[in-house]
């Protein structure tokens, strides 16, 4: 697909990681097929995740009492945001589809790649009230969470310990992508990767590859409680 965009963002401490390479075999493929492919890796970029006031660039709305919703609302109308997160905002605007690149951390993201949503996905900027969910600012985009497990898929069904995995893509596909308008394609989740054998493993980046060759006829998830927790 000659001329569309991919962003990429990248949550893992070790190039050499299973994430690593599912990251290298997404900006192959894709760079393959004609797409133009921009990595945040956030690691390699100190990308700063905690939301604060030096986010905003000049005098607040209000001084007496600091609402970080609020003034980064009012600084992303004004363009007073941070550089950093303007910069992020930019690729995330030029982007057809967005790939999250991350093991799962005790049912969710690693820290720094929540930091990102927490400050780059802002109110002004993804959504606004009214102006989320189906209505949210980023619905002509697609985004898909690539994720790594510790535990084994079956550890991840209903009758498993830890439950049905759509459990845990609740907040992290509904709450935080959908809720910016974002369609949903399914989940890459690869998992138990630290425990499989290399023949395993190659099997997993074999099978993410081959997905990306057709990633541009997939139809959206339906944003439904009943896909995550069933009728």
């Amino acid at each position: 697909m000659a001329g569309k965009k991919v962003l990429i963002i990248y949550a893992h401490q070790e190039p050499r990681s299973f994430n690593g390479s599912l990251k290298k075999v997404a900006v192959d493929e894709l760079s393959n097929q004609g797409c133009t492919v921009t990595v945040s890796d956030l690691y390699a970029m100190n990308f700063e995740p905690r939301a604060t006031r030096k986010d905003i660039i000049g005098p607040l709305s209000n001084p007496e009492v600091f609402n970080y919703g609020v003034e980064a609302y009012e600084a992303c109308k004004k363009r007073s945001l941070a550089s950093d997160i303007i910069e992020e905002q930019k690729k995330v605007q030029e982007a057809d589809l967005v790939i999250f690149q991350f093991p799962l951390y005790c049912f969710s993201m690693p820290a720094i790649l929540k930091g990102w949503m927490d400050r780059v996905l802002c109110q002004g900027f993804a959504f606004d009230v009214p102006g989320f969910y189906d209505s949210g600012f980023l619905k002509d985009k697609r985004a898909l969470l690539s994720l790594t497990t510790g535990g084994t898929a079956e550890m991840y069904t209903k009758a498993g310990v830890s439950g049905d995995f759509r459990y845990f893509l609740w907040p992290l596909q509904h709450g935080a992508l959908h809720f910016c308008g974002f369609k949903i394609l399914a989940p890459q989740i690869s998992f138990a990767p630290e425990f499989s054998s290399e023949e395993e493993r190659k099997v997993m980046i074999d099978s993410w590859a081959q997905r990306l060759k057709g990633i541009w006829k997939e139809e959206p998830i339906h944003c439904t409680s009943s896909w995550y927790f069933g009728e």
